[in-house]
This record gives C-alpha cells, sequence and structure tokens, in this order.
C-alpha cells in the first residue's frame, strides 16, 4: 500500500512537540486586530520597553565596523569576559571565559544542554507548573520529564525531598528555574542549596535575573559547580528580538558543546555580541529602571486580580508574571483563555500551558503599560461578572 503524500509520517520527536499556548493565544489576538479590534496582550513575556539606547549605538558601530562576519563558535572573547566579570560581581563566583558558550538566545542553548547530557530513556526533573517548552526541550533530546508538583500555599517552590522521591539512576538533571516563569517565585536559597546535593546536575535558567523585586536571587553556582546556567539579555535588558543568549558549562562539557554549536548554528552574530558588552557594563541604570517600573505594575496587577476575583495566594517576587487562580470560574483554562479572548479582548495564557498542576490557573503578564493592565483587568472584571450571575 503506497503512502499518502498528503500524509507524511513524522518523526516521534516532531509528533510529541505540543503547542506553545501563549504563542497561540497571541497569534488569535493577531486575527481579531487585523479586524479592528483593540486586544490587549497580557500573555506574552515581553517588555514593552525600547532596547536601552546605549545598546543599539553599540550596535550600529560594530555594524559601521564591520563586525558582520563569522565570530568564533564560543562567542567572541570580550563578552565572555564581561559575562565572567558579572558573574564575579554580582554572585562571588569565579567563571573562566573558556566555561561560557554564546548563543542565539537561551533556547539553542537548553536544546544542546539537553543533547549532550541525555541518551533515550534518561529523565529531567521538572517543577509543575513549569516553563511550557521545558519538557518539548527534554522529549527533543529523547529524554524523559519527571515532574515534581509544587503548590500555591508553599509559594510554589520546589521540596527538596519530594525531588529526591523521583530520583533513580536515570535521573540525569534537575531544571531550576528562579526567579520562575509561570510563577514569579524565588527560590529559597537554602532549598537551592538541599537541591544542589542531590546528585544529578542541575540546569539553572536564570534568564529573569535582574528582574527580582523582594528577597535575593541566587545563581546556583554559589551551591555548586555540578550546574549548567542559561542565561541572556531578553528580559532583564529588553533585548527580546536580539536573540543572545549564553551557557555557562562545567570544562568537560564545552568541547562538546562547542562541537555542536559549531554544526548546528556555526556562530553568534558578531555586532549583535558586541551590543552584549554594552549590555552589560553601560546599562545598568535602565536595568534599574526597568525593574522599577515592573515593581509598580507587579503590585497592580495583583490587586487587581483580586478585586475581580482571581485568587493570587502566592504573591511573585521576581520575573513580570502572576498565576492566578481561576479555579472559581472554570476547571479548563485552555477553553477559558480564549473565551476571555474572544469576550473581552485580553490575551492571557491558560495555566495547562505550565503543567497539569496549573490547570485552573491563567497567567498574566504585567510587560505591559500600567494603564493597559489596568483596563484589561476591567474588562476581564466585566466578563468575569456577567458569567457569575
Amino acid at each position: 500500500m503506497t503512502a499518502d503524500p498528503a500524509q507524511p509520517t513524522l518523526a516521534r520527536r516532531a509528533q510529541e512537540i505540543e503547542p506553545f499556548l501563549a504563542v497561540e493565544v497571541f497569534e488569535r489576538a493577531q486575527e481579531l486586530e487585523r479586524r479592528g479590534m483593540d486586544v490587549i496582550h497580557l500573555e506574552f513575556g515581553e517588555p514593552d520597553f525600547e532596547t536601552p539606547a546605549v545598546i543599539q549605538e553599540a550596535a550600529q558601530k560594530a555594524i559601521k565596523d564591520g563586525r558582520t562576519k563569522y565570530a568564533h563558535s564560543l562567542g567572541i572573547l570580550p563578552l565572555r569576559e564581561a559575562i565572567a566579570e558579572h558573574y564575579r560581581a554580582r554572585y562571588g563566583v569565579e567563571v573562566s571565559p573558556e566555561q561560557i558558550l554564546v548563543t542565539a538566545g537561551t533556547s539553542p542553548a537548553m536544546l544542546l544542554v539537553f543533547t549532550i547530557l541525555l541518551d533515550p530513556g534518561d529523565r529531567v526533573i521538572l517543577s509543575d507548573p513549569h516553563y511550557a517548552c521545558y519538557p518539548n526541550f527534554v522529549r527533543y533530546a529523547q529524554g524523559e520529564p519527571v515532574y515534581v508538583p509544587v503548590h500555591e500555599e508553599d509559594r510554589f517552590q520546589y521540596r527538596p525531598e519530594a525531588i529526591r522521591e523521583r530520583l533513580s539512576p536515570r535521573v540525569k538533571a534537575i531544571v531550576v528555574n528562579s526567579p520562575a516563569n509561570p510563577t514569579g517565585t524565588l527560590l529559597a536559597p537554602e532549598r537551592m542549596a538541599q537541591v544542589a546535593e542531590l546528585g544529578p546536575w542541575v540546569v539553572s535558567d536564570e534568564i529573569y535575573h535582574g528582574l527580582t523585586y523582594e528577597g535575593v536571587e541566587h545563581s546556583i553556582l554559589e551551591f555548586t559547580d555540578r550546574a549548567f546556567v542559561l542565561n541572556g539579555f531578553s528580559k532583564a535588558f529588553a533585548m527580546t528580538g536580539w536573540r543572545l543568549g549564553y551557557l555557562i558549562a562545567p570544562k568537560p562539557f564545552i568541547r562538546p558543546l562547542q562541537k555542536a554549536y559549531q554544526n548546528f548554528f556555526i556562530s553568534t552574530n558578531e555586532f549583535i555580541q558586541w551590543a552584549g558588552i554594552a549590555a552589560l557594563r553601560e546599562a545598568g541604570a535602565d536595568v534599574a529602571r526597568f525593574r522599577r517600573i515592573f515593581d509598580e505594575r507587579r503590585r497592580a496587577m495583583i490587586a487587581g486580580l483580586r478585586r475581580i476575583g482571581l485568587g493570587v495566594g502566592s504573591e511573585p517576587t521576581g520575573a513580570f508574571y502572576v498565576l492566578a487562580n481561576a479555579k472559581r470560574f472554570t476547571q479548563n483554562s485552555f477553553e477559558f483563555a480564549f473565551r476571555v479572548l474572544e469576550a473581552a479582548h485580553v490575551g492571557v495564557t491558560p495555566g495547562i500551558d505550565f503543567g497539569q498542576n496549573a490547570e485552573g490557573y491563567l497567567r498574566f503578564s504585567y510587560a505591559n503599560s500600567l494603564p493597559r493592565i489596568e483596563e484589561g483587568l476591567d474588562r476581564i472584571g466585566r466578563f468575569l461578572a456577567g458569567i457569575a450571575r
């Protein structure tokens, strides 16, 4: 029997990739906007600020200087030195520039980490809720996610003893994300230290560092050198579209990572890397200003969600998200998020995007202006009042 070319057989890894629901909501919102509707975007984790001028000017200068050729596959040395200096100054840890791989955003870095760590059937511990894309990275590398529930009443923090119960010889890594997406949780340092002692490699997603409003953020490297750190410039520096990230890895892994990057990506845009140096060394005042504005929005978002009848049992202290409890209105967050979009013209992300333990929740991003946040919450409030009658 001849295979139907209209129905191709996909590889298992392709079949297992789940849609990114925040993007699905965003794209439906764009359709409504094309029809002339005013949609307020609270679904996406993208700062609404312009990239600081000092960063833009550095990129422009690099282009004028001809920095438009292939670069070193690990990244230009001045940027790797600046990253090492940042980790020394901010966290008191020593990182060699030779341990750093500069990538086109943190997503390629995460894909490469799991590719070199995992054999088919190896396992990775993830929190539930977790960043929506983590399981897809693990499965694409032929690994298996193992979920450890974290709960609102415990501020959505890992319990090291709960992780220990899920350990087995096949568990190769534990993923830590602090501050976290979607919860805004900052993992307590004592818990981070205990996670570091459990044995598997720790993969620490530190992309929201620089956006902490209460407490102190810690790098996993303060507690162990058996760790991979993912970080970048998208969030704190308002550089999402620049696609600039980096990976700090134990030295024995750098050569395999470098070879993979050479084959799959060749190198990261050089002129963008010079902008990254300016970000680390010259944009501190801009980052502090962004953080103050986000904190004001955070407080307004929390108060507004409670005012319209959604629960915020765990107030976020980092990133720019609130995971709000909507269980009094729905047990199907996917369907409900699209109802909110169609009826109130406000984009929010369904909790199920982040794991079964987030079902019945909605994630709200406060990376939009305060007037738009307030208008969006007012619209949702009217919608909720209507369905509650």
